[in-house]
């Protein structure tokens, strides 16, 4: 069996001369190149700020500021109990902000 084994990973390894499988072997894995290429944060977006997440801006007038939170809260609020996870998730962070935006423009609840 121990042949077998043998045979395959020549099979599979290629023949390298010794010299070139010296200096692979100091490079590194191939899992360490594929890591060193991307890094661990490349899909990580920064966090949003609560207007931003809201869409409101400095200029928007109270009552166009108090209608964009009403739609979102109720569009938030029946995502809050879904069964799916991140779309729960989702939900929390943008009412979370709705609260933060609310408390900002219209003082304490």
């Amino acid at each position: 069996m121990f042949k077998i084994l043998k045979s395959l990973s020549k099979s599979l390894g290629g023949s390298k001369p010794a010299a070139e499988a010296k200096s692979t072997a100091k490079e590194g894995s191939l899992l360490d190149k594929v890591n060193k290429s991307a890094p661990a944060t490349a899909n990580v977006e920064p966090p949003k700020s609560p207007e931003d997440l809201c869409g409101i801006t400095p200029k928007m007038p109270k009552e166009e500021i108090k209608a964009q939170l009403k739609m979102l809260f109720r569009r938030y609020n029946r995502s809050a109990s879904s069964l799916d996870a991140k779309l729960r998730g989702e939900a929390d962070q943008m009412l979370d902000a709705i609260v933060q935006m609310r408390e900002k423009h219209f003082g304490e609840i």
